[in-house]
């Protein structure tokens, strides 16, 4: 009798080496842990950016249009969507240093007030930061005096990226819907 189960016992683990085959460790990575000294990541450091966000939306050359338009009977803009390439500058002028684009969309996603959903890479041409970028998501409830919304992730110089960003109205043209926006970032980068 004991000889029997060692049989069927054999069977079983042979058969099921067979029906259900281990598989290695090699055949199905697609993650594992590395120690951080291999990616030679250098301190950590926190910087803080101010720069100014225009919003155009008139003129010949646009840097903001909508690619959907409102819901109907809507007070808010709900559904609106605009796709942005819009200029970051030194000052608040149009005219002053570009120093990046802010490159996304930002989304009307409020039915009771102007609160927009934001998502921008800003991507910074000049200095040590050209062609790196941060990007942000966030709420943007705009008539709000500052709003703050979070820095989620970057490339180059900001791999790694996290933070806030705030941001304050410095000027509306509610007749166009130009606005030009002073952010001031604060980034914690390698």
């Amino acid at each position: 009798m004991a000889k029997l189960i060692l049989q069927i016992f054999s069977i079983s683990v042979l058969y099921s080496l067979v029906a259900f085959p281990a598989t290695g460790e090699e055949d199905h990575i697609f993650g594992k842990s590395i120690n951080e000294k291999s990616m030679r990541l250098k301190r950590e450091k926190l910087s803080h950016f101010r720069f100014y966000w225009h919003d155009v939306l008139s003129g010949s050359k646009p840097t903001s249009m909508i690619i959907i338009p409102p819901t109907k009977n809507t007070t808010t803009g709900f559904g609106q969507m605009n796709m942005i390439d819009n200029a970051l500058t030194l000052g608040p002028e149009l005219s002053s240093k570009i120093v990046g684009r802010a490159q996304g969309f930002y989304a009307a996603a409020s039915l009771n007030d102007v609160g927009l959903m934001m998502v921008m890479n800003f991507a910074f041409i000049e200095g040590k930061y050209n062609g790196s970028t941060f990007t942000i998501l966030g709420r943007n409830p705009v008539f709000d005096k500052v709003r703050e919304m979070a820095v989620i992730g970057g490339s180059g110089l900001f791999r790694f990226a996290r933070g806030y960003v705030q941001a304050s109205t410095h000027s509306l043209d509610f007749k166009t819907g130009d606005a030009t926006v002073q952010y001031d970032a604060y980034v914690l980068h390698y």
